[in-house]
């Protein structure tokens, strides 16, 4: 690009990110109502995910081996105490662990765990009381922020999601937290992706946990890049266009599109299977036709699943442990076809589960439609077709995962359902972070929600 080209971009991005930070900026009370309803749902599925995480032998072994400063603030569902700023980062890292916090489509990541632990570490550091309605606002627009830079951001193949554009949002929630001006709040935003991670996809792939920790750092960026504006070190010079373009490309007037008339924030998911979330429409369907028919693994002669590009990067079916599992679309759908559910328990290597789903991958094959990439990014379009070993078919599609605010989205009944299954008190969990609005110290009420 040439230089003028790359002033010019970087002055629209700067605007962009002006206009983005006076667009979101919104007192909790006046948010629209579909975004605070949406709000304690999205809070109380990250902390609940998050504490499950925790328990993990993974993170245990990583807790271990963690240097953890002396401080207050707790890791959820634990007895461990630390700071703010390493409870953010391996709060973030659990988050994700497991593959089954909230995301959005339209952002292609996860707004939600790129924010909320900023957040919190923001609450934790400020030297004045936080209430409930001046946090949820900025994790709202903290959100809001993060995924309009993730529907913003063209990426290329080679880069996974997590780590670079969230970090915005975490920026702009812990800046609002610190007492930031605007001018200061816009200038986080955009310095944060000067912080930003390399996220390759073939780290993923292999079953790296060095992928975990990319949740952790951007939350870091953030919350580093909030401090950086109230000194007055950074401003605004739109550099988010530079930086994001190791990613692939970003388009600025896609930041303030439809603002004021469209919440992102609003139009999430949540995750019902422990798989990245381009396999959840594929998982759907296998276990609705498996229910319907009453077939089980052993009465399966092949699967076709069709599906959108996203999901090009998964088509390994050969992971060698549960990360790489539940990056893999063949596995899932295998594993979805011969344990009836893909879970943390089913995902784990060495089970007997794990070893059905090995020996019946090769029976799944997966063909990426042109067609379908027409859908995006407002559907993620996927059909399945099972053909039985006695020669019968059976033949599914639908438009979006189920957990989609757009398609069959997650009661309350469902959340807690799901939390509990994870070990977590999902009906006592979801009522007491229904409460933050009325807290006048939100960081003993986070401290004080309950996990076990």
């Amino acid at each position: 690009m040439s230089e003028p080209m790359a002033f010019r971009l970087s002055e629209r991005t700067a605007g962009a990110i002006d206009g983005l930070v006076a667009g979101v900026w919104t007192p909790y009370d006046d948010l629209p109502v579909p975004v605070r309803s949406r709000l304690p749902v999205v809070l109380a599925d990250l902390l609940g995910v998050t504490a499950a995480g925790l328990r993990t032998p993974e993170l245990r072994r990583l807790l271990d081996a963690w240097p953890q400063p002396p401080g207050p603030h707790p890791l959820p569902g634990t007895s461990l105490r630390t700071t703010p700023e390493t409870a953010a980062l391996l709060g973030a890292a659990a988050a994700c662990s497991q593959e089954l916090d909230e995301g959005n489509k339209h952002a292609a990541g996860h707004p939600a765990a790129h924010v909320v632990f900023a957040a919190v570490a923001a609450a934790q550091q400020s030297p004045t009381l936080v209430d409930g309605r001046r946090f949820l606002a900025a994790v709202a627009g903290g959100y809001e922020v993060a995924a309009r830079f993730g529907r913003a951001v063209r990426r290329d193949p080679a880069w996974h999601p997590h780590g670079h554009w969230g970090s915005t949002g975490a920026a702009y929630a812990a800046a609002t937290l610190l007492g930031a001006t605007p001018a200061q709040v816009a200038a986080a935003v955009d310095a944060a992706t000067g912080l930003m991670t390399v996220a390759p996809w073939d780290t993923v792939l292999a079953g790296d946990p060095t992928r975990n920790l990319w949740m952790g750092q951007a939350n870091l960026a953030g919350l580093s890049a909030a401090h950086l504006a109230r000194a007055d070190l950074v401003t605004n010079r739109g550099g988010a266009a530079a930086a994001l373009a190791l990613v692939g490309s970003l388009d600025p007037e896609l930041l303030v599109a439809d603002l004021g008339e469209r919440w992102l924030a609003a139009e999430g998911y949540l995750k019902q299977h422990a798989a990245c979330s381009f396999t959840h429409a594929a998982i759907d369907l296998v276990l609705a036709l498996r229910l319907a028919d009453g077939w089980s693994g052993d009465d399966v002669a092949s699967i076709r699943v069709g599906i959108h590009s996203l999901a090009a990067p998964l088509l390994d079916r050969s992971p060698s442990n549960r990360l790489a599992a539940m990056f893999s679309l063949p596995f899932a759908v295998s594993m979805a076809a011969v344990s009836g559910a893909v879970t943390p328990a089913t995902m784990e290597p060495g089970t007997s589960a794990f070893a059905a789903a090995e020996a019946f991958s090769p029976r799944v094959d997966v063909a990426l439609l042109p067609e379908l990439d027409a859908h995006l990014p407002a559907r993620r379009v996927c059909e399945v077709e099972v053909v039985l070993t006695d020669g019968s078919r059976a033949a599914l599609a639908q438009p979006d995962p189920i957990g989609d605010t757009a398609h069959f989205p997650l009661d309350d009944d469902a959340l807690v359902a799901k939390l509990d299954g994870l070990a977590v008190p999902g009906a006592d969990l979801l009522a007491a972070v229904r409460r933050l609005p009325e807290a006048d110290d939100v960081v003993a009420a986070l401290a004080g929600l309950p996990f076990d």
